[in-house]
């Protein structure tokens, strides 16, 4: 057995296992395993980034695209804590990063000294790490190292997918010891978990009678790649689909049954006819409030009187939000693959059904065309989703972040292929999708790739731009630029009739903003502002074409700069509001399921 120090260990485990980039900070509590990346044994590409938290948000994008999943390590104390916004939006969003941070020598816990959390507990820091992880680790000597890595794979790869976290002392570093490495491939379970058989045989009863039923598809269908399944099924029984938040992207939105999406910012023909259905197969969706129109009857789904089946691999999931008639825990894929291989020969007649959800999709685009294709300047949110709509390729792959612009992307931007919309979705994490679309590129290096993100968005990591031009990672960045937390203000103003630091503006209340072509140019990346309609295109052409990262600036007006809002989020309106807001908020409350 070779005699290794503990940032050995950890690096030729690494390297052994298919990491493929590793991106961070080298502080002090990881010298050590910075200096074994250098060693042939252990060489992994790293990406330095500017800040702790894209650090994970670049690895989580990576695993988004890929599937695979990627290394983010950084120091101890400030180090450390700066990753857990990005730990806890992968845990939220179920996605699989290995998040691997120093932490105090053995010999001086609980001294505090320096970066150590020691006033209610010797090095607090793993405890604030365990809410945001799916599982985390501290390592005690470096025997156990191995045993741990190979447990965060497991842990990562397996089940609902989610993020792993291990702290280690940075004493271990330099320690030695013989280890053995553990194959990773005799140490992870293989294989799909199969549904219940006889829970197949009741879905499929269900479906194959039900008069309106509807598929509704989330992120967990994407990660179990069963996407092909979900399309076999709908057409099979001429089944029309919505998709929530993280499910866009896993049902081709030029099909003629995909019927949009749902929740607060879905669209209106998709809340509708998932509200009216008499049965809802759920498949990798766990319902958020979001999704689910904070759960109030009629809004998106109506239980009961529809019947639930619900496909999940968690079953903590199951019956959380909603009442189930079939609750299966199980991989989506040999899940959906069953019932569509149960379905008895006679096909229903939805013909009926179809021409309604035909009729509801087009009045739907006659709505959406008012804000997409008009040409007033500055630009409303959905103009310029149009025309890079019709720039990029099929293949594409666009991220989004929080707030009005991923509502916008998510009712205006259609995509055709599973893992090529990307958003921080449970969490709705301000500052991922410019580090997350480094992430992304660099899985699909052959492949267009763009960072949609409001300018208050891009502001939280803005400076990791400046990661695109040193590796050279062609990205397009687009700057939908309204100076301010915009979605935030018509959140404040419907609450409270008035808002306070929601704008970006100078003492005399005239807007603020930078110029974000010049800062494009200053990190060194190739810039753009768009000043009107007509340069939309061939300015977004220019971006691709350049072949390196690019930055492309689009003043949007402030007053139209807000998706639909067909559904409801339950936000009480203050006691100041007199008007028949309060009554409708009772009505929308006193209405909602969960209770």
């Amino acid at each position: 057995m070779p005699r290794l120090n503990g940032g050995q260990v950890i690096a030729r485990i690494l390297k052994q296992y298919g990491v493929p980039y590793v991106a961070g900070i080298p502080g002090h509590g990881i010298w050590g395993l910075m200096d074994a990346f250098l060693e042939e044994e252990s060489n992994i590409p790293f990406i330095q980034t500017y800040h702790e938290q894209s650090a994970v948000h670049l690895a989580d994008g990576y695993y988004r695209v890929s599937g695979k999943p990627m290394a983010a390590v950084t120091s101890i104390g400030a180090g450390a804590s700066n990753t857990v916004l990005g730990l806890a939006t992968a845990y939220s969003d179920s996605t699989s990063v290995l998040v691997i941070t120093g932490g105090p020598p053995r010999h001086m816990r609980g001294r505090g000294i320096l970066q150590e959390l020691d006033r209610q507990k010797d090095n607090g820091f793993p405890q604030v790490a365990e809410a945001v992880s799916k599982r985390s680790w501290v390592a005690n000597s470096i025997e156990e190292l191995p045993f741990i890595m190979h447990r965060a794979f497991s842990t990562m790869l397996t089940g609902r997918r989610g993020p792993a976290h291990i702290e280690v002392p940075y004493d271990l570093h330099a320690e030695t010891a013989e280890v053995s490495l553990h194959d990773l491939a005799h140490r992870l379970p293989v294989g799909l978990q199969y549904p219940d058989p006889q829970a197949v045989e009741r879905a499929t009863r269900l479906l194959a009678c039900a008069e309106r039923p509807i598929i509704v598809v989330g992120g967990g269908a994407i990660s179990a790649n069963a996407t092909d399944e979900v399309l076999a099924l709908a057409e099979a029984l001429s089944i029309p689909v919505v998709t929530t938040w993280n499910g866009k992207s896993a049902f081709p939105e030029d099909h003629e049954l995909f019927v949009g999406s749902v929740g607060q910012t879905g669209t209106i023909h998709g809340n509708y006819l998932a509200a009216n259905a008499d049965v809802v197969l759920s498949v990798g969706c766990r319902f958020t409030d979001w999704s689910a129109s904070s759960y109030t009857r009629g809004k998106s789904f109506s239980f009961p009187p529809a019947k639930l089946i619900h496909i999940d691999i968690d079953p903590h999931e199951i019956g959380k939000n909603y009442p189930t008639e079939v609750g299966i825990v199980a991989d989506a894929k040999p899940t959906v693959a069953a019932i569509v291989d149960s379905l008895p020969p006679a096909r229903p007649d939805r013909s009926a059904y179809l021409a309604e959800i035909a009729e509801r999709k087009a009045d739907w685009e006659e709505q959406l065309s008012a804000r997409r294709d008009t040409d007033r300047f500055p630009f409303t949110l959905q103009r310029p989703l149009g025309a890079l709509r019709s720039v990029m390729d099929r293949s594409g792959i666009v991220l989004v972040g929080s707030g009005n612009t991923q509502g916008a992307v998510k009712q205006t931007f259609p995509v055709y292929e599973p893992r090529t919309h990307l958003t921080t979705g449970g969490f709705s994490s301000m500052g991922w999708p410019v580090p997350a679309a480094i992430g992304a590129k660099l899985a699909a290096p052959d492949r267009q790739v763009a960072c949609i993100v409001g300018d208050g968005d891009f502001l939280m990591t803005a400076q990791e731009i400046g990661v695109a031009v040193q590796h050279e990672i062609p990205v397009v960045f687009v700057v939908q630029d309204n100076s301010g937390y915009i979605s935030i203000r018509g959140g404040q103003k419907q609450a409270t009739d008035r808002h306070i630091g929601t704008e970006f503006n100078r003492t005399d209340g005239s807007p603020y903003s930078p110029s974000f072509k010049d800062l494009g140019k200053s990190f060194g990346l190739e810039s753009f502002r768009v000043d009107s309609p007509a340069e939309l295109e061939s300015t977004f052409r220019k971006a691709f074409d350049s072949k390196g990262p690019a930055l492309v600036e689009v003043p949007t007006d402030r007053d139209l700069a807000s998706p639909f809002v067909p559904g409801w989020l339950d936000f009480p309106p203050l006691p100041h509001i007199t008007d028949e807001r309060q009554d409708e908020y009772r009505r929308l409350r006193g209405n909602e399921q969960h209770i």
